[in-house]
């Protein structure tokens, strides 16, 4: 594995070097194949979805169909379409002295990313880390083996068709030994970006010794306040928990104004429909019985705050206003996308600036927390850490940057 990840390091160093139609010939090739062997990736993918339970929320993250490899497929293809984030001018001066001091991006070198069943991230990781100059080491899980392989054989075509080193992206192996090696790889791999449950980013927090950028769990919340459309809010908490609730952005907690009880079932009507069962408070249960099925109405207890269901699950909590919400917000979510449904523009901008989180909503799904959506092409992950990078990471978070000092021969007194 060190000889491997030295190679790597060595191969990395070069990648820089090429131009931007270099890279981008090597995308769109991977996009036009992925597409055209849509069927060896899903066979593939079936072998592996066989071995999950269908009940598992992991296995709509593990699931491809055509439709969403088209959806890679596009983003590869939007990744190449953006301009290269290397060589940027940060910053610029003279010095009274004459030195002139730029300050220009570069990739970071190695990237590892260590994540569970989302066989779209190995797309996606590869395409953001060559366009930003970066070699890319993946460790997928067990449960995506076979998918990930496929689609590493894809990768690995196109680079070698397009004269590319394939250790421009490799593929560990699924297994606990592989894991230990990449944290543990100082001096060769520059960050580690980890892609899963609490668990996982908790261990890899705990046992890296190389630097991590974290990208957490998603306890998301949309406060509907006292001012809200219930239109809006109806259309915005089924977008946010039912369009997919295995992803992180999915909202897992509704919080209501205790004015707008009485609206309720309006708001949750279309989440019966989803079939999600709503644990409810005291007050929010009673403003829903009769008007909710009561299959899927239940009390809420302590632990469904704070809990990242991914699933068809819902925590309701009743509040007096936005400060109370925010509160909360503030003790129980993961600083990762937070919404506010509200007419009045200082509700939303207390809400806004008070609110401890990567990306803050107001009158709008947290649905949309994704790097293609935010006009990024495609993501690495989303941060819920402050230092170097927060929210979608795309291009830009993949780059560091280095000095450059020009003289004319000054020294220092």
């Amino acid at each position: 594995m060190t000889a491997l990840l030295q190679r790597i390091r060595a191969a990395s160093r070069t990648l820089s070097l090429l131009t931007d139609a270099d890279v981008n010939a090597v995308l769109l090739t991977l996009a036009e194949e992925a597409v055209r062997q849509s069927d060896f990736i899903l066979a593939e993918n079936a072998h592996d979805l066989a071995r999950m339970e269908r009940s598992n929320p992991l296995y709509d993250r593990l699931l491809l169909s055509r439709e969403r490899i088209a959806g890679v497929a596009n983003d590869i293809r939007s990744v190449a379409a953006l301009p290269s984030p290397l060589g940027k001018i940060l910053l610029q001066d003279t010095r009274p002295n004459g030195l002139k001091i730029t300050k220009r991006s570069v990739p970071f070198g190695v990237v590892g990313v260590i994540y569970e069943a989302r066989p779209n991230v190995t797309f996606d990781v590869f395409s953001l880390c060559l366009k930003s100059g970066n070699a890319c080491v993946l460790k997928g899980g067990g449960d995506a083996q076979r998918t990930n392989e496929a689609i590493i054989a894809l990768i690995h075509a196109a680079l070698r068709r397009h004269g590319v080193s394939e250790l421009a992206a490799q593929l560990l192996p699924a297994s606990r030994e592989a894991t230990g090696a990449l944290l543990a790889a100082e001096g060769l791999v520059d960050v580690v970006i980890p892609r899963g449950s609490a668990s996982l980013i908790s261990f890899v927090r705990r046992n890296a010794r190389v630097p991590v950028i974290e990208t957490g769990t998603g306890v998301c919340h949309v406060y509907i306040d006292q001012t809200a459309d219930t239109g809006m809010a109806q259309r915005i908490v089924t977008n946010a928990k039912a369009r997919r609730v295995s992803v992180c952005n999915a909202a897992e907690c509704l919080l209501v104004s205790e004015k707008r009880l009485p609206d309720l079932p309006a708001i949750c009507e279309k989440l019966a429909a989803a079939g999600v069962t709503l644990y409810a408070d005291e007050p929010a249960r009673g403003a829903l019985q009769g008007r909710y099925p009561a299959a899927l109405l239940l009390p809420a207890a302590p632990e469904h705050y704070g809990c990242e269901f991914l699933d068809y699950k819902l925590a309701v909590k009743t509040v007096r206003g936005v400060e109370e919400a925010v509160d909360f917000i503030n003790a129980h979510g993961t600083m990762h996308s937070e919404c506010i449904v509200s007419a009045s523009e200082k509700s939303i901008a207390f809400f806004q600036r008070m609110v401890d989180a990567a990306c803050v909503y107001a009158n709008a799904s947290t649905a949309f927390t994704d790097g293609a959506q935010f006009g990024l092409g495609a993501e690495v992950g989303i941060s819920t850490q402050k230092l170097h990078a927060r929210g979608p990471m795309g291009l830009a978070e993949l780059c560091s940057y280095k000095w450059m000092v020009e003289g004319e021969g000054q020294v220092r007194a």
